[in-house]
């Protein structure tokens, strides 16, 4: 005869208390990875949001230095809403202490309870304390250490941004051979106005500052730029702006291909017009008035110039050659470091 066992009641206690225990461990991991995955999400957004505003904050201390220590915090909140799902980011601090660099901290914020840390989360069940997430970036404002650009050189002595203004006055810049002598900043005699490098037939010349650049052999405007010139011209006439960043020399030396430039750094020019050449498009443009603001500043007959005036530039993100190496001419590159 088959005998028949039943369990007691112990045992089916026991079995219950297990069940219990093994469903708050299931329910407590389930939670950690709900709210872990939360938590790294809202880690992302605040990360973003640092970013954004470490690089508009950095942007803007360039362009407007004296405002920078009072403006910095306010810049910065308001770039972070638009980065977090519920449009709330709380800005911490934003570190200006040293110097050409912009670290910003943001921590969570709550669009709703205004709380300052994650709501919602599966853990606050089983008495977890609330989770406060954080991020930092740091922007770098760099001058440009070298670049490849447009061939054409510009002498030191025609730069005239400083550094707290914001954009030059309107000046003709002629070519070299026209205009004279002067001292450049380093203390060398150097030819004024202008100068082409030499672009090998590509219309693009890569420099580095504190290096040597050759130089192109005539006054010529180089018939590989005309494509370039072209579009400068055609952005003017739609109602555009053409904005270049040019070398700065501040010696020079040799004669025919034996000629080169000293680059100091590198500056943007806001291109109004110019004769590159005798006549003809595009080598002559907006070259007289009304165009160039003053009879003075006219480029006419036998000159060879272009017109327009150093602005403060920003590249965001990157730039050729080698970052922070140059001075700073108004011209820098913005980039996160960390």
């Amino acid at each position: 005869m088959r005998r028949v066992t039943r369990k007691s009641e112990k045992e089916r206690g026991a079995a219950g208390v297990l069940v219990a225990v093994m469903m708050v461990v299931l329910l407590g991991a389930g939670a950690m990875a709900v709210d872990v995955g939360q938590i790294y999400a809202e880690r992302a957004q605040l990360q973003n949001a640092a970013d954004a505003a470490a690089m508009a904050t950095a942007q803007q201390c360039h362009n407007t230095p004296a405002d920078c220590p009072i403006q910095a915090l306010p810049w910065a909140q308001e770039m972070t809403a638009g980065n977090s799902n519920d449009g709330a980011t709380a800005v911490d601090s934003v570190d200006l202490t040293v110097p050409n660099q912009v670290t910003v901290a943001t921590s969570t914020l709550n669009g709703t309870s205004g709380a300052g840390f994650l709501t919602q989360l599966f853990a606050n069940a089983l008495n977890a304390p609330p989770v406060t997430v954080g991020a930092r970036a740091t922007a770098v404002i760099e001058p440009l250490g070298g670049a490849t650009a447009f061939p054409l050189a510009i002498s030191d002595c025609q730069y005239d941004l400083s550094g707290a203004e914001e954009t030059g006055e309107v000046q003709l810049i002629k070519y070299k051979p026209g205009s004279g002598t002067c001292t450049s900043t380093s203390g060398h005699v150097i030819p004024g106005g202008f100068g082409w490098l030499d672009d090998s037939g590509t219309c693009v010349a890569t420099t580095d500052a504190g290096d040597i650049a050759d130089t192109d052999t005539g006054a010529n405007f180089p018939g590989s730029c005309t494509a370039i010139v072209t579009g400068w011209r055609n952005t003017i006439l739609a109602g555009g702006s053409v904005e270049a960043t040019f070398p700065v020399y501040d010696d020079a030396g040799g004669t025919g291909h034996g000629g080169w430039f000293h680059i100091r750094g590198y500056a943007t020019f806001k291109i109004i017009g110019w004769a590159f050449s005798g006549g003809g498009t595009p080598e002559v443009f907006r070259e007289t008035m009304p165009w160039v603001g003053s009879p003075a500043n006219a480029c006419t007959g036998s000159c060879r110039g272009i017109i327009g005036q150093f602005i403060r530039f920003e590249s965001i993100g990157e730039a050729g050659g080698t970052p922070g190496t140059g001075p700073d001419l108004g011209t820098v590159n913005i980039r996160l470091i960390r």
